[in-house]
């Protein structure tokens, strides 16, 4: 909050610099809307209240912001208003460009949760999109990125492909953070549900390319501003991990991998298992039942030594839902909806 324009121009620089999105307000009344609730608020000392009690209730997370030399009898003023700190730009500039950055990471509370194949057509896209219809039919804020980039385009699995909004090839040339609501806004979406899809032009895919390679900084950003403004984000792996893929797994709090009851399906979890855990330690499976296999699930935890977190009972009406453009997880009453919402209810906790 400043009115002065040399002051603005040193802030902005050093928002830039660290790649944080800031909202100006010129005075006070002005920044009435957001002063409760942003992570961090820089009031320069030309908008300070002269004689008047400050007009906004105590807050954390307040810095009063000079240019030139510091100025001792600011101290008390700050500390009228509750400010925390009085920073002298330039010469205090380093401090409050690594404060930024802090008070950007400490605003991500969403969860995010990882789910990939043990093996091929294991189902993992279809826990990823069910994960996320259920925690949109829960009222919680939720994002599904598809980071698969030979998966068909998670789009497909909710019937929007015809949607208007961004897909991944938008956002190969993009750099540093996003502004979470205004990225999350050009995203397709309906109701707390948004999808990041991957494109399935044919030209997507260069010519002796095994697929498309994801940005790994890029990943970085979408996650960190789904993080920000989403309850629950889900990211739908390949189970070849790339660069991009062992980012979000890092920025992951939870794993899960989808393995069939089959011999062989459970030889092929375990080098992928093997895998992920180098990257993101809270690794669990989720059992999906099938008809041509019989692997039991203590078997299947003893040869990949992790948890069971889930079972995905067989649904015979699915396939022919998706076909429609149903979303799995779209019955509230069905098994795999109830599995999700187990599931949804673990990682939160």
């Amino acid at each position: 909050m400043t009115s002065n324009p040399d002051l603005l121009d040193e802030l902005l620089r050093l928002a830039v610099r660290v790649g944080v999105e800031v909202e100006v307000a010129p005075d006070l009344p002005a920044a009435r809307r957001r002063f409760g609730v942003a992570p961090l608020v820089l009031l320069g000392v030309d908008v300070l209240p002269e004689g008047a009690g400050f007009p906004f209730p105590p807050r954390h997370s307040v810095l009063v912001v000079q240019g030139g030399e510091h100025d001792p009898d600011l101290m008390q003023v700050a500390a009228g208003i509750g400010a925390e700190h009085v920073v002298s730009l330039p010469t205090g500039g380093q401090w409050l460009a690594e404060r930024l950055a802090t008070s950007y990471a400490d605003n991500r509370n969403g969860k995010v949760v990882a789910i990939i194949g043990g093996c091929g057509g294991a189902g993992a896209s279809v826990l990823a999109a069910a994960l996320s219809v259920t925690a949109a039919r829960s009222g919680l804020r939720a994002l599904l990125v598809d980071a698969d980039p030979l998966g068909g385009g998670a789009d497909l699995l909710f019937g929007w492909e015809r949607e208007h909004g961004l897909r991944w090839p938008d956002l190969a040339e993009a750099g540093g953070r996003f502004d979470p609501e205004a990225f999350l806004s050009a995203l397709p979406s309906r109701g707390d549900l948004v999808v990041l899809a991957c494109d399935r032009a044919p030209s997507a895919v260069p010519s002796g390319h095994e697929g498309i390679l994801l940005p790994e900084e890029v990943l970085k950003a979408v996650l960190e501003a789904g993080q920000s403004a989403r309850d629950l984000v889900v990211v739908d792996l390949p189970r070849r991990l790339d660069a991009a893929a062992e980012q979000a797994l890092r920025q992951a709090d939870r794993a899960l991998i989808v393995v069939p009851t089959q011999v062989r399906a459970v030889a092929a979890a375990a080098r992928v298992a093997s895998a992920v855990l180098a990257h993101c330690e809270q690794l669990s499976v989720v059992v999906r039942a099938t008809a041509a296999g019989r692997v039991p699930d203590g078997q299947i935890a003893e040869d990949l030594q992790l948890r069971i977190t889930g079972r995905m009972r067989a649904e015979p009406r699915l396939a022919v839902a998706l076909e429609r453009g149903e979303p799995p997880g779209a019955n509230p009453r069905g098994p795999l909806a109830s599995m999700c919402q187990q599931l949804i209810a673990e990682v939160l906790a």
